[in-house]
């Protein structure tokens, strides 16, 4: 079979690459090529992912990984040791040391505690879009503002702060971006973190603190925890809020049954995760061993691309996966991923979707799109799958 490179071409706002589903079918594992020229391994397969997501054989080391797509602001990170702190690219016993430290402070008891908190931003935040007025950008004026002010909560990083860590984050996750100015964002942001790592008197009241305090970790490790989490925890957040309301918008009926139907709320939100599936140029991981899976032969260090967004629409786990349906079993969707890498902030990204999406339909019941739909900026150039504005009106 011939390699392929990774697709990336949307026919629809909401759907992944047409290619994914016809690899999927014939070839579930199936040979790409990298923008280095690496020849590696595609995974379109439900069943597949979880068995090398869930295979200790299979490396997340940031020294074997390569980008999919040509992303220059991965070059600093990749093929080099991970950051400290920076968990999602270590394996054990790192990883799992890591991990133990924070796993206890994003449980969903802990998550369903921050809720009154997440209630008045989201009621503040929609308060400063009415003020605002039609047209208005749900974007810049809801959907980027929430998580950021609940992650800034959470981690005790002054919100005043937003402005330099929503520029460098924007640059990191950027597949334009250069390599310098991504090593220039990642300094920016782990200077800004280090000082509040330093903090052990607890004076900013967040996880920060509390990991200072504790003493189990170095300030570079916290900071770069905190790096993590603040980047991730309002980038993705805000993609999945972003383009979960253009969806709404996009299918009335579903929009209906969530207004109608409060009961369906958890499973919409399960539903409209794995529908849309953000992080939509997959996870990468490297075998440390040959290994004989499913028919061929896996090369030690050789490139494997887990498509999360095809996995999500596998039809031999999901029926009529391509249907938007608030009805369906959802257990089992890999929009978090899967295996020890699992993405620890879940808990908090449903919460914050359970909470804001209701609240947006209940203050603006005439809630519209304020341009035609295919005028709407889809973040094509940007790991994280959304929308750069979404103009409404009401």
């Amino acid at each position: 079979m011939n390699p392929v490179p990774m697709p990336t071409v949307r026919l629809t706002p909401f759907d992944p690459p047409a290619e994914l589903a016809r690899y999927r079918e014939t070839e579930p594992i199936r040979r790409m090529v990298y923008p280095d020229g690496h020849v590696g391994w595609l995974v379109t397969s439900h069943t597949l992912a979880r068995k090398i997501l869930s295979d200790p054989r299979f490396s997340a080391r940031s020294e074997f990984k390569r980008a999919p797509v040509a992303r220059p602001s991965a070059d600093p990170f990749f093929g080099a040791p991970a950051l400290p702190g920076w968990l999602v690219d270590m394996d054990a016993p790192e990883h799992t040391r890591l991990r133990l430290q924070l796993a206890g402070k994003f449980t969903a008891k802990r998550m369903k505690d921050m809720r009154p908190l997440l209630e008045r931003i989201v009621h503040d935040q929609l308060g400063v879009m009415e003020e605002h007025g039609p047209p208005a950008d749900l974007v810049s004026l809801f959907a980027l503002p929430v998580p950021s002010l609940t992650i800034c909560a959470l981690l005790g990083v002054p919100y005043r702060d937003r402005a330099e860590f929503q520029r460098n984050s924007a640059t990191l996750f950027s597949l334009e971006a250069s390599a310098e100015d991504a090593a220039r964002a990642m300094d920016e942001l782990y200077a800004l973190l280090r000082q509040l790592a330093k903090q052990r008197d607890g004076d900013t009241g967040g996880l920060l603190s509390m990991l200072a305090a504790e003493g189990t970790l170095d300030a570079e490790e916290i900071a770069g925890v905190g790096v993590l989490l603040l980047t991730a925890g309002h980038e993705s957040t805000a993609g999945a809020l972003g383009l979960s309301v253009l969806t709404l918008l996009s299918h009335p009926e579903h929009r209906a049954e969530l207004e109608t139907n409060p009961g369906v709320l958890d499973n919409a939100v399960e539903e409209l995760l794995r529908y849309l599936t953000i992080f939509h140029f997959g996870v990468p991981r490297t075998p440390l061993e040959d290994i004989e899976f499913e028919g061929h032969l896996l090369r030690t260090g050789e490139s494997v691309t887990i498509s999360l967004s095809a996995a999500n629409r596998d039809p031999g786990w999901f029926a009529g996966p391509d249907r938007l349906d608030f009805g369906r079993r959802t257990a089992g969707h890999m929009a978090f991923g899967y295996g020890i890498h699992q993405c620890l902030g879940q808990n908090l990204v449903r919460m914050e979707m359970r909470v804001a999406l209701p609240a947006i339909f209940q203050r603006f019941p005439r809630l519209a799109l304020a341009i035609p739909p295919e005028q709407v900026r889809l973040k094509t150039d940007v790991s994280v799958y959304g929308v750069h504005e979404l103009p409404v009106t009401w």
